[in-house]
């Protein structure tokens, strides 16, 4: 399999082989039409529209790269000693949040844009005592799918493939009082909820309303950002209130349009390295 050879490749290059080669074939690639048109669109929606082509361009290209990083860093995690993972974690702002609701006893939900690198944080997790079990799209052939968990079991990630029984995998998972990682800025499904997300009516998951809403955990909107230089930095923001104010479907849809306004700010921070490269708003 190509993509687990290319895996095991990066693994044994030094780093800034990985990324010096990785890096500017992925620009390549995104000035390819069919990567260009829908990133740029995405970018020009976060920035409201307000970039000049060339300032754009050249957004454009510095998120290729940067998704270009978060491709050769994933490969390398498993064989990242833990000491250079929490070394290479330079801040985390709201750190705090995560840990009162673990001294509260808690389970928590962690409702995460594809920012830089989701994997680093989820790594940095689990040696703070804290692993967290993601769901993710489910891939083609089994076996790619099955070679996916495994890396990232490797770094403390519990992977659960995206289907009918997901639901039933997370809400066991919070009872427990474990924590759950929902990448919820793309409705995969497309049965999600309508919400506004930079200024367009569009839909968003509603699994991180419904689970807290459901179990009472925690929800916590994060994001791992890349930098500064070769380190990490999350930030995790204050939990979103989900007490029950009304029917369910009302109070999904009222915490999944908080998740949305919370995600526009993470995203605001470095939308180069907000990793969306198909289309995400209507035209």
């Amino acid at each position: 399999m190509a993509l687990r050879a290319a895996g095991r490749l990066l693994q044994v290059v030094p780093e800034w082989i990985g990324l010096g080669v990785a890096r500017p074939v992925a620009v390549l690639v995104g000035r390819r039409a069919a990567v260009r048109v829908p990133l740029r669109d995405n970018l020009a929606r976060v920035l409201g529209g307000a970039a000049p082509p060339r300032a754009l361009r050249h957004l454009a290209d510095r998120a290729m790269a940067s998704y270009a990083q978060y491709w050769v860093e994933g490969a390398r995690l498993p064989t990242t000693p833990a000491s250079e993972v929490l070394a290479r974690f330079a801040i985390t702002e709201g750190r705090e949040h995560l840990e009162d609701a673990r001294d509260r006893g808690d389970g928590i939900i962690l409702a995460l844009p594809h920012m830089g690198s989701w994997e680093w944080g989820g790594a940095f997790l689990a040696q703070i005592g804290l692993p967290m079990t993601a769901v993710a799209e489910a891939l083609e052939p089994p076996e790619l799918f099955a070679w996916f968990a495994e890396q990232r079991e490797a770094i403390g990630i519990h992977v659960v493939p995206l289907d009918e029984r997901a639901g039933t995998a997370m809400l066991e998972r919070l009872r427990a009082r474990g924590v759950v990682g929902l990448l919820c800025d793309r409705d995969l499904q497309g049965n999600g909820v309508e919400v506004t997300f930079f200024g367009q009516r569009t839909t968003l998951p509603a699994g991180p309303a419904t689970l807290a809403l459901r179990t009472g955990a925690t929800l916590m909107v994060a994001a791992c950002y890349s930098g500064p230089g070769r380190d990490h930095h999350a930030v995790i923001l204050p939990p979103i209130a989900t007490s029950r104010q009304g029917r369910l479907r009302e109070d999904v849809a009222r915490v999944t349009q908080e998740i949305a306004e919370a995600l526009e700010g993470l995203i605001r921070r470095a939308p180069e390295q907000w990793h969306v490269l198909q289309p995400r708003f209507a035209p």
